[in-house]
């Protein structure tokens, strides 16, 4: 019988497994911060199944309003809100305030293209609108995409220093609301962002043999969230749980499926 998620919150806290809590925090010094090995759900696609007995849950901000983040809230869960950061994506409400200079070329995806993330004057206050979206929905944290823009094919000439700087905005952004923020892969640039964000998002770390380098984030004891498409369990699953990561095989659509380690 599955337990409600905030009974096995309390029972795991009492026995002292801490890395399964929704609630740990850095109480008066800032926003939440996971911790390594804690459970989650990602689910962006779909109908949102909340039965998934998890202590967090990673969801779409715009597909998803406060009353849903309330109930998962009143389930003792904590609520991350997905938003892309550095790709404009065409079928978001929000998507005309986008001027044509800083769309780039496809990032693989159906209807989204790379942003010129140098072009803070005009990205800081769409960014700013949508993490006042996730803000006043309640949910706890942010998971901003497509962070390492410069590591791929924008059609702009990204550096490395724009990323960093870029990442480095979207962090504050949601600090200054009060939400935690996660790192979204760029894997590279761990070593220089990891005090800037309270957890990672990782994808196929495992299946291209980089999973040690999310290491600062589990030493700095932030959660690293991970998932893989193609591996079998079976593949990274004892890499994981020697690394602390918080790991789990989904179907690429990311809808309810998922199979944990």
């Amino acid at each position: 019988m599955r337990r409600p998620a905030l009974l096995t919150a309390l029972l795991l806290l009492l026995a002292g497994c801490s890395s399964a809590s929704p609630d740990d925090e850095r109480g008066d010094a800032g926003p939440w911060r996971p911790r390594p090995g804690t459970a989650w759900q990602w689910q962006l696609s779909g109908r949102l199944d909340t039965t998934v007995d998890v202590p967090v849950y990673d969801i779409d901000g715009f597909d998803h309003g406060a009353s849903t983040v309330a109930s998962l809230h009143d389930d003792g869960r904590k609520v991350i809100c997905y938003v892309s950061t550095g790709a404009w994506e065409d079928f978001r409400p929000d998507a005309a305030g986008f001027p044509e200079s800083v769309l780039g070329e496809g990032n693989g995806w159906e209807g989204e293209r790379w942003l010129d993330i140098r072009a803070t004057d005009v990205l800081e206050p769409l960014m700013a609108e949508r993490l006042d979206m996730c803000r006043e929905k309640g949910f706890d944290a942010v998971e901003p995409d497509n962070m390492d823009g410069y590591r791929n094919e924008t059609g702009f000439p990204l550096t490395a220093g724009d990323q960093l700087r870029y990442n480095r905005l979207i962090a504050r952004l949601a600090h200054e609301r009060g939400m935690a923020v996660g790192l979204k892969n760029d894997l590279d640039q761990i070593p220089d962002l990891v005090d800037d964000f309270d957890f990672a998002v990782n994808e196929q770390c495992a299946q291209y043999g980089e999973c040690a380098d999310n290491k600062p984030f589990i030493d700095a004891d932030k959660a690293v969230f991970h998932v893989e498409y193609e591996l079998p369990t079976d593949r990274f699953c004892a890499e994981s749980r020697e690394l602390r990561l918080s790991s789990m095989l989904k179907k690429y659509e990311l809808g309810v499926w998922r199979e944990a380690c």
